[in-house]
């Protein structure tokens, strides 16, 4: 909490009930198209080509820019097409579209042992399994390590705190040997003097469970943080465990955060060579019939994950990649799963019957990254990009909190967001 702010924080009702007890679904589609996408690097070296045969795990794409990481094929069967189809940003980009014949043919791909290999080949590996922050972000793992040393706290993300999302405390339940030989691997990479597993205190039972598993461990512990959002972002968490804030990155002071679902990725490929082919996804919401997890093969169609889970409840539904307060809407379910992608959420859509702004000052109080989004709004309209760089339009993480608190319905977050995109064109010209 700040000195003259707001709790900068509130909890949430987590509808976490809907999905986190229910069976989990293995999905098969008959054919997926994996999107060739790594942010800003839109040239990838494409290494497949319609006719070609591949395997679970064959590399099919990789990018000259040293921050992203290889694309591997989900599933064992021919491409068929490689070719222009909408993405989840509902720009056109190159898929890789693969008949899927359902043999679960695997690649022989390498595997390492993290006890015997050294820092830096457990970071070479990490980079060539291609594995990325599965928390939302899809941030290249391995950058994180790569001159990492000495750190005080290698932290793991098993918050979850967005509504809704279980898919992180379901790979905990149900293969937590897997995460520990991610996350011990990560702590020699980090030369980490200590590691805790963090997951909210509103589930003592999977927390019981991971400390029954952690009991021979000497320098990895679970700890409980608060029920309140957005304790999963990185700021928000790092400042609970350590009460030290940084500038741009946690290592900055001594930490490394890495999201569980990311250490379990990183296990599973130590182990079986298989890199982030699948994802465990939560589809929830009040407008899907059969909340749960589904594990999905990169590059399947939102609408064959959602009709996995009963399909919806009407034709009125928003539908979301990721959770309800940070996740990106679209339009359409014609769109493929990503390997950063943890949830889709279908929600009833509502008319929100919006009044003018009161000047409460709830969306300042609650902001977690400190920011004015009232000021930022008049800032805007007038197309004052100076004071919105004063304003630290930048810091905005787009998390939703100044939109969910607001007693005027009014779509703050979206306002934020569009001047921030604006700002950021401005200053990009000059």
């Amino acid at each position: 909490m700040s000195l003259f702010r707001g709790p900068m924080r509130t909890h949430l009702n987590g509808h976490k009930e809907l999905s986190e007890h229910s069976e989990v679904v293995v999905l098969n589609p008959d054919k997926v198209a994996i999107p060739l996408f790594a942010g800003r690097d839109t040239n990838p070296q494409i290494l497949v080509q319609a006719g070609d045969e591949v395997k679970v795990g064959t590399k099919i794409a990789q990018f000259s820019n040293p921050f992203t990481v290889p694309v591997f094929s989900s599933v064992s069967g021919r491409v068929e097409a490689v070719e222009e189809k909408l993405h989840q940003s509902l720009k056109k980009i190159t898929h890789v579209v693969i008949s899927n014949d359902k043999k679960n043919t695997l690649e022989d791909n390498p595997t390492i042992d993290y006890e015997k290999a050294t820092k830096e080949e457990l970071v070479d590996f990490m980079m060539n399994a291609g594995i990325i922050g599965c928390g939302g972000a899809g941030f290249p793992s391995y950058i994180k390590y790569k001159s990492a040393k000495d750190v005080e706290m290698l932290i793991i993300n098993a918050v979850e705190c967005e509504p809704y999302i279980t898919s992180d405390y379901k790979i905990v339940e149900t293969d937590f040997e897997t995460i520990l030989t991610g996350v011990k691997a990560m702590a020699k990479m980090a030369e980490a003097k200590k590691t805790v597993i963090a997951i909210k205190k509103s589930h003592p039972e999977l927390i019981q469970m991971v400390n029954e598993k952690l009991k021979e461990e000497k320098n990895i512990s679970c700890v409980s943080v608060p029920d309140v959002y957005p304790m999963g972002w990185e700021r928000t968490l790092v400042y609970e465990l350590t009460h030290k804030r940084y500038d741009r990155l946690p290592a900055e002071i001594g930490c490394v955060v890495n999201n569980a679902t990311t250490a379990y990725m990183f296990g599973k490929a130590m182990l079986t060579g298989e890199p982030i082919v699948s994802r465990m996804l939560t589809v929830s919401g009040d407008a899907v019939k059969e909340p749960k997890n589904v594990i999905a093969p990169v590059g399947s169609s939102f609408h064959d994950v959602v009709e996995a889970c009963g399909g919806y409840t009407s034709d009125n539904v928003v539908v979301a990649f990721g959770g309800p307060m940070m996740g990106g809407t679209i339009t359409t379910d014609a769109v493929s799963v990503e390997r950063q992608n943890n949830a889709i959420t279908v929600l009833e859509k509502k008319a929100l019957d919006e009044v003018a702004c009161l000047r409460c000052g709830k969306c300042s109080d609650h902001c977690p990254s400190g920011l004015q989004p009232v000021r930022i709004n008049q800032a805007a309209k007038l197309k004052d990009m100076d004071r919105l760089g004063k304003l630290e339009v930048g810091k905005c993480i787009e998390c939703g909190m100044c939109t969910y608190v607001c007693p005027s319905k009014i779509a703050v977050t979206e306002n934020v967001r569009r001047a921030k995109r604006a700002y950021m064109m401005a200053t990009a010209k000059k």
